[in-house]
């Protein structure tokens, strides 16, 4: 994942704004993890940040935006994702000598302060993005015999008959018992 630390240790109280826009700050996780995510040219992610120090942590407001080309999960075709998603968070100062099981997006090193840009808005990209993403809700998927795209139009294949494994139990019949 590509690793973007930002100094922090100079941000004045009122906080300052960040813009990030480099598109190789998602397009290197999203080949090592070997997503389907492509990047609309018109509209490359940009994530736009206020950063302010807290007494015992970083308050991160930002905002996600861009759209997102990926397969939609019924019909396999391209379609396209706007992202447009506010985040804000607050991550703790490490203390020193304490260790954590989570990956901090924030360190220190030696007298300076860094956050870790690179992961927050990855986690953030990663967040923006539907579960399943969908062409349209109505999206008819794909023909489990043939293949084929059912949004096009309807196949010829026999209405599907369920799991096999469930055909003994199809001819059961439950009755109510009688008192």
């Amino acid at each position: 994942m590509t690793e973007l630390w930002l100094d922090i240790t100079d941000i004045p109280a009122t906080g300052r704004d960040f813009s990030f826009s480099d598109p190789a700050i998602w397009e290197e996780p999203i080949r090592d993890y070997g997503l389907p995510y492509r990047f609309d040219p018109e509209a490359l992610p940009v994530a736009e940040l206020a950063v302010a120090p807290q007494k015992d942590g970083v308050l991160v407001r930002g905002r996600l935006s861009g759209r997102v080309i990926t397969p939609c999960d019924r019909c396999a075709e391209d379609t396209m994702i706007p992202l447009d998603s506010p985040f804000e968070l607050y991550e703790e100062l490490p203390r020193p000598g304490e260790t954590s099981l989570e990956t901090a997006l924030v360190r220190r090193r030696g007298k300076v302060l860094e956050l870790d840009v690179g992961g927050l808005v990855w986690e953030q990209f990663v967040l923006a993005m539907p579960v399943k993403p969908l062409c349209s809700d109505g999206c008819l998927g794909l023909c489990p015999k043939c293949g084929r795209n059912l949004n096009a139009g309807s196949c010829t294949c026999d209405e599907p008959e369920g799991d096999p494994r469930l055909a003994p139990l199809r001819g059961l019949r439950v009755t109510k018992p009688t008192n």
